[in-house]
Order: structure tokens, then C-alpha cells, then sequence
């Protein structure tokens, strides 16, 4: 397994909600290019579910939780997907048009019973967004929502570019260079976003930041109104 990405700096699996816990990772994306990273885990009858999979430098604590079965990516996060799949022989999950084991779509099977599948149909790359049905509804997303209530894990070129790309300007934020790549030419996301307000959510979990507890729907609507007004 030694040419699997190295582990980065992560901090400790901490709970969320029931049978939801976060990690946040970090990723070197060049020299002196250091930002900081999430990974949401869920359980279901013994069985673990990693969305933007962050690789642990210690998996007992992961392993005490339960046993990890699938590994799923949503967006442009994946770096460490094989090496769980290696490791515990996870299942992969992925959207279409992404090599996989199975398909996530909306209308199709999902590893976890309480998950829903929201799919962006307007973005340059294929992207996904899941609903959790739990405590008034979770939203897990990679890139495109993000909360950033300070710049934990960020070198300190990280901590600038972070500040003048916008990421800390307010909760909820789409990422402004996911938003950039993703945003076919001549068209918007608009659509995608107002569609994504219309699902029943009250707290979200990026794949940058960490996760907002309460508010995040209006908090996302706010967002969405100020980005594309």
C-alpha cells in the first residue's frame, strides 16, 4: 500500500449527530500550499461509510466504530478513496460517468438507508450532493458548500488565499474556484443551487471547513442570493 497518497495532519473523529461523526484532514496541494480538509462518517448497522475519505494515521479509533464497507465521493475529494478500498475492501460508490463499483444517482441504491442523492446537472464535471435524514436533515457536500469558520489547518499562504478568494466571508459558502471550473461557458448554476434549497436541511457538512449546526439552509439561501444576484 506504500503508493497510496502519505497520511496528512487530521485531527480526531468527533460526533456529529447520531451515527454521524467528521474528521478534519488536511491536503498539501503545492509547496507552501497547505488547506484543510473533511471527511464525513456514517454508520448503519455496523457498517461505516466514508464520504470525502480522509486517511487516518491511527484507523483504531475508525475501526471502533464499526466496520468500513463503503467509500463514497461526490465531487473532486478522492485522493485517498483506494487506499480504504484496499485496506477493508470498501465498496465504491461514485456518480455516473465516474469508474466505480456502484452508481449513486438519485433514483438509485444508496449505501446508507437515511441517505438521499441530490445530483447537480449543470456543472462542467459530475457532482453530488447527500441529504441525511437526521436531526431536521444534514447536508454533505465536496466543494460546492462550504463553511469556513476559520482557517484550522491552513499554512499561512493557505490562511491568505482562503481570506481573498472569499471562503471565510460567510457560512455556507459556494466555493468560488469549485463555482469557476464548474460553471459551463455562457451558463450558470443558478438553477442547480435553487434546486438544492428546496431540499429539507438544517445543518450541512462540507468537504473544506467544518460543519455548520443549525441555520444552514438560510444560511445557504443568503449565499445563493448574494452570489447570483
Amino acid at each position: 500500500m506504500s503508493d497510496h497518497p502519505a497520511v496528512m495532519p487530521h485531527g480526531p473523529i468527533e460526533a456529529l449527530f447520531e451515527d454521524v461523526w467528521w474528521v478534519q484532514g488536511s491536503i498539501r496541494m503545492f509547496p507552501g500550499m497547505t488547506i484543510n480538509r473533511v471527511m464525513t462518517v456514517l454508520r448503519h448497522d455496523g457498517e461505516l461509510t466514508l464520504v470525502n475519505a480522509v486517511r487516518l494515521d491511527d484507523t483504531a479509533p475508525l475501526d471502533a466504530l464499526g466496520k468500513v464497507a463503503h467509500v463514497v465521493k461526490i465531487g473532486t475529494h478522492g485522493m485517498d478513496d483506494a487506499w480504504y478500498c484496499e485496506r477493508y475492501g470498501a465498496k465504491r460508490w461514485a456518480p455516473a460517468g465516474v469508474p466505480a463499483d456502484e452508481v449513486l444517482a438519485p433514483d438509485g441504491p444508496t449505501p446508507v438507508p437515511w441517505m438521499r442523492v441530490f445530483r447537480f446537472e449543470s456543472t462542467v464535471d459530475p457532482e453530488l450532493a447527500l441529504l441525511l435524514d437526521r436531526d431536521a436533515g444534514v447536508l454533505v457536500t465536496c466543494d460546492a458548500v462550504q463553511t469556513w469558520p476559520d482557517t484550522a489547518r491552513c499554512s499561512p499562504i493557505a490562511k491568505l488565499a482562503s481570506h481573498a478568494m472569499g471562503f471565510t466571508a460567510r457560512p455556507a459558502q459556494i466555493g468560488p474556484p469549485w463555482r469557476k471550473r464548474m460553471t459551463p461557458a455562457g451558463g450558470s448554476l443558478e438553477p442547480d443551487f435553487r434546486r438544492l434549497l428546496e431540499l429539507p436541511f438544517d445543518h450541512a457538512v462540507g468537504g473544506h471547513g467544518a460543519p455548520l449546526v443549525g441555520g444552514a439552509r438560510e444560511a445557504l439561501r443568503a449565499t445563493v442570493d448574494a452570489t447570483f444576484r
